[in-house]
């Protein structure tokens, strides 16, 4: 059965392109590999993200957008099991399913009901997510045992949640991590000049206003701050709440501060290129992209010392998640000293490149249709 083409269902992200998230860029990046080679992918986003309702094509990838309601506890739920609904309708047209993150993973069983062959990827415990109450939390962890206990094969996006999986689920994971692309470095430009930034005497940090990023600690800690530099927060809110508006209210005391908004493509590579140092106050993260990012751009990096940052930095690199006061006092050491761009690229060019993750999960949709598949060149 060398050769053969599958037909890949895949459920979990709000969609793509350019939709904000980690899942959301893990999936822009991995399945146009696939399609590249010789499979066919067809991707079901959350109509709310996306431009249009109507099924459309990205990179070879069919694209159809489900109904789902912008809303954080339900949203995820509602639109896989929409998914799976329409998966198991059409079942002659599909392969095997792949379904990314815990909470969507709650819909495993039922796809294996109807013989479905389902792969899970594990992006984070996401009950440890400071957003989420008492009940979401349970549903997540019921997500979590579903997928893990269910699904024909379960990847994780790094050597920590698989540890996690195999000790929790007596179950073995395949480790197959978040990957980067290697950019093209991108010289000082209209986003420099128009916020009045120094190349290379700014911070920054990238991700979504949510209480996890850790975003608090960092205006906390950079307000303390005895520096001529800036810092640059590049993200915002998928959903308005109390926290998001009071980060904005927070960062607005500082006019050292920018918060960019969601930026993408150019303008993220050009406040990438010309940063000075990275920072990640994460709580919790799967594998952060942001920091892989990050490193990609020989950027120095400063990260919280939790174990998924753990595996992209040294401990030179850490502080200690949620100490307010020991990042205040690292970042004005290097900001005041001045940093040097470090040569560490060479740490994402196999492990973190995106062409061999996609050889690596396709293996696992092979191992999983009990077939071996020639290399595509």
């Amino acid at each position: 059965m060398a050769n053969r083409h599958l037909r890949i269902a895949v459920l979990g992200t709000r969609g793509i392109p350019g939709v904000m998230g980690g899942v959301e860029t893990h999936c822009q990046e991995l399945f146009p590999r696939l399609v590249a080679r010789g499979h066919q992918v067809t991707l079901f986003g959350r109509a709310p993200y996306l431009e249009t309702k109507a099924p459309y094509e990205y990179r070879g990838i069919k694209v159809i957008p489900l109904w789902a309601p912008k809303k954080k506890s339900q949203e995820a739920i509602l639109q896989t099991f929409l998914g799976v609904l329409h998966v198991v309708k059409h079942r002659n047209r599909f392969d095997l399913l792949h379904i990314h993150a815990i909470g969507p993973a709650l819909l495993v069983p039922i796809a294996k009901i109807f013989g479905i062959p389902v792969v899970m990827t594990h992006h984070g415990p996401d009950y440890d997510r400071q957003k989420w109450g008492r009940l979401a939390k349970s549903v997540l962890r019921m997500g979590e045992s579903f997928g893990c206990r269910c699904a024909d094969a379960v990847i994780t996006v790094s050597r920590h949640i698989a540890s996690l999986v195999g000790s929790q689920f007596h179950r073995n994971a395949t480790y197959i991590p978040n990957g980067v692309n290697l950019p093209v470095m991108v010289p000082p430009g209209a986003m420099v000049t128009q916020h009045q930034l120094v190349p290379n005497k700014y911070v920054l940090s990238v991700g979504r206003f949510v209480p996890e990023k850790g975003f608090h600690d960092l205006l906390k800690a950079f307000s303390a701050c005895n520096t001529d530099w800036k810092l640059v927060i590049a993200g915002d809110t998928d959903h308005e709440d109390d926290y998001s508006r009071g980060l904005k209210q927070q960062a607005a005391r500082d006019s050292r501060v920018l918060l960019t908004g969601f930026i993408r493509g150019s303008e993220l590579a050009e406040v990438f290129s010309n940063a000075g140092l990275f920072v990640l106050p994460s709580y919790h993260e799967g594998l952060p992209i942001a920091l892989l990012e990050a490193v990609s751009y020989n950027l120095p990096i400063l990260a919280s010392d939790i174990p998924a940052n753990l595996e992209l930095a040294d401990a030179s690199e850490t502080f200690p998640v949620g100490d307010v006061a020991v990042l205040s006092g690292r970042l004005e050491q290097l900001t005041t000293a001045g940093s040097t761009k470090a040569a560490a690229r060479h740490r994402i060019e196999h492990e973190f490149n995106w062409d061999v993750i996609a050889a690596a999960t396709e293996k696992v949709y092979c191992d999983v249709m009990g077939y071996k598949r020639q290399s595509v060149n």
